[in-house]
């Protein structure tokens, strides 16, 4: 049979009410200065106090906005060679871009291809992206003058990638920015 004797003592230590009270008093630490730090601070200058209280002096570069996401494309397909004359009516990719466009969150990219041969270059510099470049320009004015979009939805974008890839065309890209402020 076992008695009181056979068990260890019980080794001295805190009182429990003790570490009760240090819990407490670190939640109630933690509230106010939760309360002090959202209460007249707003989100930049609270972080601009930590990085002067940490010795980091310069703040942050600011994000670029992000492009938009690609949703779409229509394309203007045969340009001669070397040429960056229409080859036909654009009516069609207008009332395209016109619908597209009807969204205020919607922005067009406009972007040029050449098909990499000897024959499709810019008849006065002998440059491809410059031809490519003067192909989207094409487009891009026929849908400023039809007014499709507001000025600053519209994009003309280099693409250097894209010759070579055997079209000679223009690429419109609809893209969703999301909401506007």
């Amino acid at each position: 049979m076992t008695t009181a004797d056979d068990f260890p003592e019980t080794p001295g230590g805190r009182p429990v009410w003790l570490i009760t009270l240090a819990d407490l008093a670190l939640l109630l630490v933690g509230f106010f200065v939760f309360i002090q730090a959202n209460s007249h601070l707003d989100g930049h200058k609270l972080a601009q106090g930590f990085r002067a209280g940490f010795g980091i002096d310069k703040a942050p570069a600011a994000e670029a906005s992000p492009d938009p996401m690609p949703v779409a494309a229509a394309a203007m397909l045969d340009f001669a060679p070397g040429s960056a004359t229409l080859p036909q009516s654009p009516a069609g990719l207008v009332a395209w871009a016109r619908a597209a466009a009807a969204d205020p969150r919607v922005t067009l990219k406009v972007s040029g291809e050449t098909d990499g041969s000897t024959t499709d270059i810019d008849p006065a510099s002998g440059s491809r992206a410059v031809l490519a470049a003067d192909r989207a320009r094409a487009v891009a004015a026929a849908l400023a003058a039809a007014h499709v979009v507001q000025p600053g939805r519209l994009t003309i974008v280099n693409a250097p990638e894209s010759a070579g890839k055997g079209r000679r065309a223009v690429l419109v890209t609809l893209g969703f920015v999301g909401d506007r402020q």
